[in-house]
């Protein structure tokens, strides 16, 4: 179908009428013009002469599909790329989930020895447990309780071991709780 001259309010009328309805225009596929059709007359064609049938659009992959055959420059390349990260990748620390832990521990009564009770906490040791700062808060009739922050491997250690274990020392603890937890 032709729609004239584009360029005159005509064509474009025509054109504008055509595309009402539809959403390309059919046309010669394939049909290949000299490139000084194109562009500037003096600019010489390399792209081979003539029209060429559309059949030569199948040797156009777009989309890099892995049905023709990689150089071999380029799968070196890609195996290079590939060892270099898998090196760096192995270079790199794994990261290890840590968490901070404020623990509140509850004495029996007023006359519990605080430095014994303390001393005992900070006696158990475990793989991925740190022992941090301690502190005396006030509880009520003269009663203080040891507060007492740790930071533990996640993986290593667990608020239930920690309670078992503390709580073992039946007499100087009569309670425990985790005042505050905060991954770090």
């Amino acid at each position: 179908m032709g729609f004239g001259d584009l360029k005159s309010p005509a064509g474009l009328q025509v054109l504008n009428d055509y595309l009402a309805d539809k959403s390309y225009i059919e046309g010669l596929p394939g049909v290949k013009k000299a490139l000084g059709k194109y562009g500037p007359a003096n600019v010489e064609d390399t792209t081979g002469s003539g029209a060429t049938d559309s059949k030569d659009d199948d040797d156009i992959d777009l989309f890099g599909s892995d049905d023709e055959e990689e150089s071999e420059e380029a799968k070196r390349l890609r195996e290079e790329r590939l060892a270099q990260y898998e090196s760096k990748k192995a270079k790199k620390p794994a990261l290890v989930a840590k968490s901070s832990i404020l623990l509140d521990v509850k004495p029996w009564d007023d006359e519990t020895d605080m430095a014994k009770l303390e001393e005992c906490v900070r006696s158990i040791q475990a793989d991925g447990l740190v022992w941090g700062s301690s502190k005396l808060v006030p509880v009520g009739y003269g009663i203080k309780k040891l507060q007492i922050q740790c930071v533990v491997e996640d993986d290593k250690v667990g608020t239930d071991m920690l309670e078992e274990r503390i709580t073992a020392f039946e007499d100087y603890v009569q309670s425990m709780d985790v005042a505050a937890f905060n991954k770090i």
